[in-house]
């Protein structure tokens, strides 16, 4: 059988053990959805990875740390800066149309958006810890006209 064309913004791809990638047509950030992908993928654990092409339209107002292994992140289109938190201080990077970046694994970082674009992600699907941000006006924020509270 022929392979069909897909949209990887709505159809992520679960990258498993023994090569092999299964798109996940209707992929959805919602609990249900998640965990439904965690209890099918268990016995994969830390092989497991996800590849998906997301937004990024605003600033985000959450941290995220990848416990499970190390994240790749390739800016498709837009600016952003991914601020990563090592030893309790913040290091930003910024990056533009084709340049990437590697979120080592269990390192927290959040991303600055300074001009909407897409981001490619390759991350692994397993043990994602979230928290909130405090999102007063930094100067990434303040560049890309935003005016947080």
């Amino acid at each position: 059988m022929a392979a069909e064309p897909f949209d990887l913004s709505t159809t992520f791809v679960h990258l498993g053990s023994g090569a092999r990638a299964l798109p996940l047509p209707g992929f959805s950030w919602t609990s249900d959805y998640l965990r439904g992908y965690l209890r099918t993928f268990a016995a994969e654990r830390d092989e497991r990875r996800l590849v998906g092409i997301v937004s990024l339209a605003e600033t985000w107002r959450h941290w995220e740390c990848h416990v499970g292994g190390d994240e790749l992140v390739v800016q498709l289109s837009g600016r952003s800066a991914i601020v990563q938190e090592v030893n309790g201080e913040h290091h930003t990077i910024e990056l533009g149309p084709g340049q990437a970046l590697i979120n080592p694994r269990g390192t927290w970082h959040t991303s600055d958006v300074y001009e909407p674009g897409q981001s490619l992600f390759v991350a692994a699907g397993r043990q994602t810890k979230y928290r909130p941000r405090d999102l007063a006006p930094t100067p990434a924020a303040e560049f890309a006209g935003h005016d947080r509270p």
